[in-house]
């Protein structure tokens, strides 16, 4: 018996720590009705400093805007809405936000990735091409063409990109699992870095001519 209750502890504290990693590995759950974040705050930690929640009111947890399409004017041809904790505030802690994402023709959200958060994906006008790379030694590339209502993941940390492959506009609403989950878009971080990384290295990492990598440096 009492080797059984040995056995029976040890599989608590295994089961324990195995749920504990995961959730530590992501935003952990709240502990609390809210913590709406209180952006004047000096308190440095990771995340953002709560408000009073005597102070707390409606527009807290209120964002109006995405019914707003956004200027596609750009080298890209898309542009995000982002609803981030930044832009609402009671998302603070709660490990979600989403996203407007318009498209004009021919349009591309270029091949970047989410440090913090998976992606999912809901089209809602349009045609819009999407892809994702999985990691080395595969390098994978997933896509297909998503017509109005489709919906499509990208997991975590992977490369990937949309491009509007239809006549007209594209709208698509993205969701989020982080109330900030930051956006690394690949060509910006590799040639438009600050200070440059060197284009000796990053002309031998793609393997082309220095002059071509200090061409693209200067786009940037």
């Amino acid at each position: 018996m009492e080797k059984l209750h040995v056995i029976m502890l040890s599989l608590v504290v295994g089961l324990v720590s195995y749920n504990s990693y995961f959730v530590f590995a992501f935003e952990p759950s709240p502990l609390q009705d809210f913590c709406v974040a209180d952006p004047t705050s000096s308190a440095r930690l990771n995340g953002v400093a709560c408000k009073n929640p005597k102070d707390v009111v409606a527009n807290d947890f209120f964002f109006s805007g995405l019914h707003i399409a956004a200027n596609t004017s750009n080298p890209f041809g898309s542009r995000p809405t982002p609803v981030f904790v930044t832009q609402l505030p009671g998302l603070n802690t709660l490990g979600i936000s989403m996203a407007r994402i318009d498209y004009a023709p021919w349009g591309i959200n270029p091949p970047h990735t989410h440090p913090r958060a998976s992606e999912i994906l809901t089209l809602l006008e349009g045609s819009l091409e999407v892809g994702l790379v999985t990691s080395n030694p595969d390098n994978r590339l997933i896509t297909r063409v998503l017509e109005k209502g489709d919906v499509f993941v990208f997991p975590v940390g992977l490369v990937h990109f949309q491009r509007n492959v239809g006549k007209g506009s594209a709208v698509a609403i993205a969701g989020l699992s982080s109330q900030n989950p930051g956006t690394i878009t690949i060509a910006n971080a590799l040639f438009g870095s600050d200070p440059l990384i060197s284009s000796d290295l990053l002309a031998k990492a793609f393997q082309t001519d220095k002059n071509v990598v200090d061409n693209i440096q200067t786009m940037f």
